[in-house]
């Protein structure tokens, strides 16, 4: 088995939002544990047949079900290697969770909506507190147990966020954007409005967007921005910047008041938290921007078309 000392580095196996909590898992284990972190491509196993070699390598598979063939299959084929295997499911009797040597549940109750909302705040959670396990950091232990308090204030903006959602029932395409540790939140933040409202929503980093995109902003088109302060506060508010110049409609998620001024639609954070946490806090206020503006476009968030609580894949 390999032990703890000797992973050099993680690979985690992940689909829809779990992909997109790996993408944070990215940020925060290179960071905070120095471990560089690859995600997997499940096809390669399932598809091609051809599984990369290992080597003290930590994987993670992460998955709301733990049913889907691909991710099960990324696991089964490092446990053959010898390397040591953590499931993060909420199901920990699913195939997912018997395929690896160990099990870290994600205790969140049956995730009733099809577009999983809590069981993407728990999967984020679990990584965040198995990279302090890994850190043996006491500071984040106590920053984490005040982060429960943190995401119920935010909560308090569903009714200010609902009589917003209206300005924006007509739109048919907008860009939502994050960097740093909120990458992952503009990829999730971006799933949930096209799952729940149809709207072609494109996840960027701030820097990739420059790099092209951009050329879409022009009058009156969305751009959403998912910019807690942090180490890219400079970035996002040259972003929002460069957003109002073009004549673009800016709306912003952040606790960053000069950002905030510049927006047409502002999303206060009532609680501001480390920038390693942030991403638990800043997705909130766009999950239910998704489900008010689903709403408000007179669709059911409850029943999304085309989908399904468990998907599986191979």
């Amino acid at each position: 088995m390999v032990r703890r000392r000797d992973v050099s580095q993680v690979l985690i196996a992940a689909r829809g939002s779990s992909d997109n909590a790996a993408t944070y898992a990215k940020y925060l284990f290179g960071m905070a544990n120095g471990l560089p972190v690859a995600l997997a491509a499940p096809s390669m196993y399932t598809l091609y047949g051809s599984a990369p070699r290992l080597r003290d390598t930590l994987v993670i598979g992460v998955s709301q079900s733990g049913m889907s063939p691909d991710i099960v299959a990324v696991l089964d084929d490092a446990r053959q290697q010898g390397m040591l295997t953590v499931a993060v499911t909420n199901d920990e009797s699913s195939r997912l969770a018997r395929a690896s040597e160990r099990v870290i549940g994600l205790l969140a109750g049956e995730e009733r909506s099809v577009a999983a909302t809590k069981t993407y705040s728990a999967e984020l959670m679990v990584l965040a507190m198995l990279s302090t396990a890994l850190a043996q950091d006491v500071a984040c232990w106590d920053q984490l147990a005040s982060l429960p308090d943190a995401v119920e204030a935010t909560l308090t903006l569903a009714e200010e966020i609902q009589s917003r959602a209206e300005r924006y029932r007509y739109i048919d395409a907008c860009a939502v954007i994050g960097r740093g540790y909120n990458y992952a939140t503009s990829f999730e933040a971006a799933l949930k409005i096209k799952e729940l409202t149809y709207t072609s929503a494109n996840p960027y980093s701030s820097a990739d967007f420059l790099h092209g995109p951009i050329a879409v902003v022009g009058n009156g088109y969305p751009v959403l921005l998912c910019a807690p302060r942090g180490a890219v506060s400079d970035d996002m508010r040259a972003m929002a910047e460069t957003v109002r110049e073009r004549g673009g409609e800016l709306l912003a998620i952040s606790d960053d008041e000069a950002l905030l001024s510049l927006a047409h639609t502002a999303i206060w954070l009532p609680q501001s938290v480390d920038e390693w946490l942030s991403p638990m806090t800043t997705i909130v206020p766009a999950q239910l921007l998704a489900g008010f503006l689903a709403e408000c476009k007179g669709l059911d968030p409850q029943q999304p078309r085309g989908l399904k609580k468990v998907t599986e894949t191979r």
